[in-house]
């Protein structure tokens, strides 16, 4: 998926123009990462890795199952709360109480009303395209600010996700590759596409058997950055979570949503992403 900010969701694609992938990339590695502002990033760019970025992408990382299902407001309420609050990486896994549809932030509500009556809508945070959801495993990951792993540049960050992404699904005995070469929907910007996501896989995206099953979006802010992700078309063991999590990093401490977190989410979904003015704001 290229997929989700003050909550955010492509099959998951990172969204971002061209213009702000590099000036942000420009400001991570001149270490001024803290002043970027809020922004939708774009996804899938060549990187070379550092040489201390091709083991585990974090020291510590606090994993998540949300088994309850949830709507698709509070879904993105949820991880914007994670992003405001996490202390150490933080990755969670969650479901959605009915179908539904997520799209980019500046996708079009003309372009996904008339899924309306069948499926829940939200307009993500990050940008990308049309996402459904209710059969895929989706999944946020939220890297503070504080953390190393946040100065690497964005798209390094989405690169080194789904090549955990893609070493879990290989240690199932799944075909699947990190896309080298950027297909159809890799040349279109955020600002003008509100297409379906996984029918347009770029550089970085999970393929298996040359279809896109795995795609994400990001935002980077002052606190931290959000990617979001989403796992389709393809059936996975129960065990598939704590395998990619492992990939991420082999330190790992089992969460559950607190109270004060939930509260804050309802908050965030009421003010945010339950309401028309946001869905409905292009």
């Amino acid at each position: 998926m290229t997929v989700i900010p003050s909550g955010a969701e492509e099959s998951l694609t990172t969204s971002e123009t061209s213009s702000d992938v590099s000036r942000s990339t420009r400001c991570a590695r001149s270490g001024q990462a803290l002043n970027v502002a809020a922004a939708p990033l774009l996804n899938g760019c060549n990187v070379t890795l550092p040489l201390d970025m091709t083991k585990g992408l974090f020291a510590s990382l606090n994993v998540y199952r949300d088994i309850a299902s949830r709507s698709a407001a509070l879904n993105m309420a949820v991880d914007e709360a994670l992003l405001e609050t996490a202390e150490i990486p933080t990755i969670r896994f969650y479901t959605w109480d009915h179908p539904a549809l997520s799209f980019g932030y500046f996708g079009k509500f003309a372009d996904v009303e008339n899924h309306a009556s069948q499926r829940d809508l939200a307009r993500r945070w990050t940008g990308g395209g049309i996402v459904f959801h209710g059969d895929d495993l989706t999944y946020s990951i939220v890297i503070p600010a504080t953390e190393p792993a946040f100065s690497e540049s964005s798209r390094s960050i989405y690169e080194r996700i789904h090549n955990a992404l893609r070493d879990a699904l290989v240690s199932e005995g799944r075909d699947a590759v990190v896309a080298t070469v950027a297909d159809r929907g890799s040349g279109v910007s955020d600002a003008d596409y509100n297409g379906h996501c996984f029918a347009n896989p770029v550089r970085a995206d999970v393929l298996s058997n040359g279809r896109k099953i795995a795609g994400a979006a990001q935002r980077r802010t002052r606190r931290g950055l959000l990617q979001q992700g989403s796992i389709q078309s393809i059936q996975l063991a129960n065990k598939f979570a704590d395998q990619f999590a492992n990939e991420l990093c082999s330190e790992r401490y089992h969460k559950t949503l607190d109270e004060h977190l939930i509260s804050r989410a309802h908050e965030i979904a009421d003010e945010k992403y339950g309401a028309a003015s946001w869905l409905q704001r292009r």
